[in-house]
């Protein structure tokens, strides 16, 4: 059961966010997680631990982009010097 719950936590996780980056509605996934908790808590905990990760690791890795954006800016500005 375990592998099922990841499984269908991640897939509804990666599809919530696809309609959230669609529609522009950045807390469509509180609306689907309330859904979920009506009828299992367990789906909703994996689900909304899917949400966060993904969520999280989305702000990283925009951070870690501007991070070597604003060093390739630098390292161009000491060449053209």
């Amino acid at each position: 059961m375990s592998d099922t719950l990841n499984s269908l936590a991640a897939k509804l996780a990666e599809d919530t966010l696809k309609v959230m980056d669609e529609t522009g509605d950045d807390r469509f996934f509180v609306q689907v997680g309330d859904l979920l908790g009506a009828s299992s808590q367990t789906l909703e905990e994996a689900f909304l631990t899917e949400i966060r990760v993904r969520l999280a690791e989305r702000k990283a890795r925009q951070f870690v982009i501007k991070r070597l954006s604003e060093h390739r800016k630098q390292v161009k500005a000491i060449e053209k010097q």
